[in-house]
């Protein structure tokens, strides 16, 4: 109640000292709650050895979310040192009670090695069991699964089918890779006017391959009236972010004066962009 405000002034203090009464009788919520006050600072300081340690006698008594907050703590190393092994296995504990980011989170695991084997099957089970929960993370990395035909067989329409779920719950990287298979007609009949649509979305929200993918079709009337300043406009955006496609064509847009005023200078600063950032990508091992 005073955590809340609920039927009484919110005092994050007066609601640490009750969840420290209950919570030094065993009871696991208190302990939980008790371990979030530690772990964002409220009502309590900042402390990341108590959350750890209120989080681990919630966790011990089978309180799932407690359990995926220790792991999160092994995880980041806050209050204990880094071990993805016993972060792992308190992920396990909590996905097993069918606590959804546990499961996403185990599957991460599972596809990078952290903790456990490698094991694509794996990682595919418990994305799914995350994803038929709503989790859109979830979502997006069985739709990135069917595409790839990791751990399952290569079905791009499951892919815009679940990369749809994600894309409407407002995930920026399912919204644009829901637009590649519209832009691409993968898994669905080609559009581009749906292509423009989420690549928008996922640009809007900062995404640079979407910022760019929209300078296209802006640039070649695809799905939207042809526009050059605005292509310029969503060049730019990708550019400054490092898109060495979107720093290339920034610069022709510049050589040819198209949506914005010629300028040889900005064309061969942005064409040297462009150089630079693929060079660097050849030495990304």
């Amino acid at each position: 109640m005073y955590a809340n405000g609920q039927g009484v002034e919110q005092d994050q203090t007066q609601a640490v000292n009750w969840y420290r009464k209950a919570a030094e009788q065993g009871l696991a919520a208190a302990q939980f709650n008790l371990g979030v006050m530690y772990d964002d600072g409220l009502g309590v300081a900042q402390d990341d050895v108590q959350a750890l340690n209120w989080f681990r006698k919630s966790a011990e008594q089978g309180m799932a979310e407690a359990q995926f907050n220790l792991g999160l703590m092994y995880t980041d190393g806050r209050g204990v040192s880094k071990d993805d092994v016993e972060a792992f296995n308190w992920f396990r504990k909590a996905a097993e009670q069918g606590y959804a980011a546990a499961q996403a989170n185990l599957g991460l695991r599972y596809i990078n090695s952290q903790g456990a084997s490698q094991d694509h099957v794996q990682a595919f089970n418990w994305f799914h069991k995350a994803a038929e929960q709503g989790f859109a993370e979830a979502q997006y990395n069985l739709g990135l699964m069917y595409v790839n035909g990791r751990g399952v067989a290569q079905d791009y329409k499951q892919a815009v089918d679940w990369y749809q779920k994600a894309a409407e719950q407002g995930l920026i990287e399912a919204q644009a890779n829901l637009g590649v298979m519209y832009d691409d007609g993968l898994g669905v009949s080609q559009d581009d006017g749906e292509a423009v649509k989420w690549y928008r979305k996922a640009a809007e929200q900062g995404d640079a391959d979407a910022q760019f993918n929209l300078g296209v079709m802006y640039a070649n009337g695809l799905g939207v009236e042809k526009d050059e300043t605005q292509a310029v406009n969503w060049y730019r955006k990708a550019a400054e972010q490092g898109v060495a496609d979107a720093q290339f064509n920034l610069g022709i847009m510049y050589a040819n004066g198209q949506g914005v005023e010629r300028d040889q200078d900005q064309a061969i600063n942005w064409y040297r962009k462009a150089a630079e950032r693929n060079k660097n990508d050849t030495h990304i091992n």
